[in-house]
């Protein structure tokens, strides 16, 4: 961890632009608004999932924006979603990259014949930012399953 006895006005901006920026994802992902949560990426951006964080082999790999759209479609099939981002933390930082890890629970409920279920992913990201045109956005986001929890409620 970085020890900070003192950050300029424009290393703050930029740490909460971040910060913001993780949590739009989670939002839009909530809400369903996948042209949002696709506008939070780079036009060639880099999407890496493992469904297994121990497994260094991705579950799937994808390199552009236009590409996510199937990947965020695909919280339609749950009848709501709570994505609820705990500590973020900035590892690297300069005046147009940076480097981060984000921890998410993702809480996603079904109901099927009037059985609810909800089922709990805890993730990781890895992520990597560019700051374009003055706004940070994901150039590369790694998702880490480390596990999943299943529950009938």
């Amino acid at each position: 961890m970085t020890r900070h006895t003192e950050i300029t006005p424009t290393e703050a901006a930029d740490r909460l632009a971040i910060r913001e920026l993780v949590e739009a994802y989670a939002y839009c992902a909530d809400r369903r608004d996948a042209a949002g949560q696709m506008a939070l990426f780079t036009a060639d951006t880099h999407f890496v999932v493992f469904m297994d964080a121990k497994d260094p082999t991705p579950s799937q790999e994808l390199h552009s924006r236009a590409a996510l759209a199937p990947v965020f479609d695909a919280l339609n099939q749950y009848d709501a979603t709570m994505h609820f981002v705990g500590q973020s933390t900035i590892t690297a930082l300069s005046a147009d990259r940076a480097e981060g890890v984000a921890y998410t629970l993702a809480h996603h409920l079904t109901v099927k014949d009037g059985q609810r279920k909800l089922m709990i992913a805890t993730l990781r990201y890895g992520d990597s930012f560019a700051k374009t045109d003055g706004a940070w956005l994901f150039s590369e986001r790694k998702l880490y399953v480390d596990w999943i929890e299943e529950r009938t409620l």
